[in-house]
């Protein structure tokens, strides 16, 4: 009889190694997971910086990948080169150069939303451990970007005009930053906008102290009332050591994903190395239907309708605000963009108080995380763009019994 040997046992399965560092501790999106609780479509989301998809110009779209995919299909359908189609890179640089930064097509490199431009600027200048300046409070995604490249970031304090430019100046030589990082117009999350003069002493700041300035520029052409303020791009001082970032997103679609990154040559190529690792190019289709688009449309007119819906969308939330609001509220009046900034009295912890807030039917994003330091728990970001004025005065009236529930 043939002796059966006994069944092995199995070792216990060893502990996978553990994920990297830096994924830890830079942590995961508060807006991300907000609008994961606030899917509701009974929900008022005031959290989310969403345009209005009914103002997507869909059929002038629609209509740019169709001419595309007729004329050129082998083409939009294969591999690009890294730094974008010519097409797009030389539209851009045109649009670019029109508003007070000459800027050749090869000056530029088109990235998959202004987004990933953040993650290939931080893979190129940070090693872990260098020190970043940013704006306080600060757009959210910059901040993760910048934790998620080991960086060290320091808030730089400021008012209603932007960063204070002797706290900058300070700041730049005591921490010796890499760079610093902006958002001057339409501010996300305050809405607010960056005077011309301290626009110029960020400019002479970098020249005489030799840090980088990454300035962010979403929301710019979205303006409701007063002047355009020139980029600090624009600034003599500062031509040789400013990146400027734009995107689509915010005046086209962001389902395009489709941003640029407008650089000086040696680090415009450092981007390229990194975006070659990260996704190769940013899909051809996407880029040869916006430059379609470009071409057979008028962007700038379609951008004039939505800033107008937009203005609309501000003032109804402003005349809100009062009533909805405890006593004692203060808040920003942006001249465009998609955000303003509240603050409550300081009795007022706006992270435990949104879960009853959320239960009448209404969100915003509380303000702590947007601070690199420490932060203003009293804060919210509000988001004016996504509904209609009708749908804003129920939602401040929501926002308002929340409040006053969750508190009582």
């Amino acid at each position: 009889m043939p002796v059966t040997e006994p069944a092995a046992v199995p070792a216990a399965s060893p502990v996978p190694p553990p994920l990297a560092a830096r994924t830890r501790s830079a942590g995961g999106s508060p807006v991300r997971d907000i609008l994961a609780v606030t899917a509701r479509l009974e929900v008022v989301n005031f959290a989310g910086g969403l345009p209005d998809p009914g103002l997507f110009d869909a059929e002038g779209i629609a209509a740019a990948y169709r001419a595309v995919l007729a004329e050129l299909p082998r083409r939009a359908l294969q591999y690009a080169t890294t730094e974008g189609e010519p097409e797009l890179r030389a539209a851009l640089a045109e649009r670019i150069s029109a508003r007070g930064a000459a800027t050749e097509a090869d000056g530029l490199l088109v990235t998959t939303g202004s987004q990933q431009a953040l993650s290939l600027l931080a893979t190129a200048l940070l090693e872990p451990g260098d020190t970043v300046l940013v704006e306080d409070p600060c757009y959210l995604a910059a901040l993760q970007s910048f934790r998620l490249a080991g960086a060290r970031v320091v808030a730089v304090p400021g008012d209603e005009r932007g960063p204070d430019p002797q706290a900058l100046a300070e700041l730049v030589v005591r921490e010796r930053p890499k760079l610093f990082y902006t958002v001057p117009t339409f501010q996300n999350p305050t809405g607010r906008t960056m005077s011309a003069g301290r626009r110029a002493a960020v400019a002479e700041a970098a020249a005489r102290h030799g840090l980088w300035i990454v300035e962010d520029d979403p929301y710019g052409e979205l303006r409701f009332e007063g002047e355009r303020v020139p980029w600090i791009a624009s600034y003599e001082a500062a031509r040789d050591r400013t990146v400027l970032l734009g995107s689509f997103s915010k005046v086209l679609a962001p389902g395009l994903r489709l941003g640029w990154l407008r650089a000086p040559a040696a680090l415009r190529r450092a981007c390229a190395v990194a975006k070659q690792a990260a996704d190769l190019h940013t899909p051809t289709v996407n880029q040869l239907a916006a430059a379609r688009y470009l071409a057979d449309r008028d962007l700038d007119a379609h951008v004039r309708r939505v800033a107008r819906a937009y203005g609309e969308r501000r003032d109804a939330m402003l005349a809100g605000l009062a009533e909805a609001l405890p006593a004692g509220s203060r808040w920003t009046r942006p001249e465009g963009g998609m955000f303003l900034w509240v603050r409550l009295p300081a009795s007022y912890d706006t992270t435990a108080l949104l879960p009853e807030v959320v239960r009448h039917d209404v969100a915003y994003v509380p303000g702590a995380p947007f601070h690199a330091g420490e932060p203003d728990r009293s804060t919210m970001r509000l988001s004016f763009v996504t509904q209609t004025p009708d749908v804003i005065a129920e939602g401040l009236r929501r926002l308002g019994e929340g409040l006053r529930a969750a508190v009582a």
